[in-house]
């Protein structure tokens, strides 16, 4: 069988029709029709399976896919690659052709961890790209990789200076400052106070780290004070 026969079967075994509309609702700037209704668990779980076939790699030149669950195949494929070049060279690939959140926010970014300045290079040059879910990407790798011990505070800088008009990039930059609300509170909190942020993505953080345990009921209070206007 070959490999594209396997995916064919694997899918129309395991789709369903409740799960494809639930994921049409949630996925909405997808066409529905491109949506089998695969549960993210089971692609997973042939995901690895597949990444062990010697033709995985025929399967990943077949870009762009154009069904919804293909690329989420071939993006839990991709993340077992454990050498850092070719890890990044997969995802550089295969990045210009993600085209909803779900795909971009399901694409690990754990493997970078293990070269963290060349994974910070590689963040600056994303975040310059003129795609959509590419620059979703970087800011994800910054919130999931960079918030911890290995933040520094220009990172905060370089989401601040991303100025794009696509509802998931700004949704985000608000996600990451809520992140950091709670994981860098007063380095973040300076940034709120500011003002710099655009009123959108600044009230969408504020709302979204009001909403976290993981903020005090004191800086809780702050933020909502700080809530903007928009004009």
């Amino acid at each position: 069988m070959t490999i594209q026969e396997d995916i064919e079967a694997f899918l129309a075994l395991h789709a369903d029709e409740g799960y494809r509309a639930f994921q049409a609702k949630l996925i909405p700037n997808i066409d529905p029709g491109s949506i089998i209704g695969v549960r993210t668990p089971d692609l997973r779980k042939f995901a690895k399976r597949l990444a062990r076939r010697s033709d995985v790699d025929e399967f990943l030149a077949m870009l762009p896919h154009r069904i919804f669950e293909k690329a989420q195949l071939h993006s839990f494929v991709i993340v077992q690659e454990r050498d850092f070049g070719r890890l990044v060279a997969q995802m550089e690939r295969f990045l210009p052709f993600v085209d909803n959140w779900a795909t971009c926010d399901q694409l690990s970014c754990r493997g970078l961890a293990v070269d963290p300045d060349a994974a910070l290079a590689k963040v600056r040059s994303w975040l310059e790209s003129d795609r959509e879910y590419t620059v979703r990407f970087a800011i994800g790798v910054l919130m999931q990789l960079f918030l911890d011990e290995r933040f520094r505070p220009e990172h905060f800088a370089w989401v601040v200076g991303v100025s794009r008009p696509e509802y998931y990039v700004n949704m985000m930059r608000a996600w990451y400052f809520a992140e950091a609300l709670a994981k860098q509170p007063a380095a973040a909190e300076e940034v709120i106070v500011s003002g710099v942020l655009d009123v959108w993505t600044h009230n969408k953080a504020i709302q979204k780290a009001v909403e976290s345990r993981r903020i005090s009921p004191e800086q809780k209070e702050r933020l909502r004070a700080l809530r903007r206007r928009l004009s």
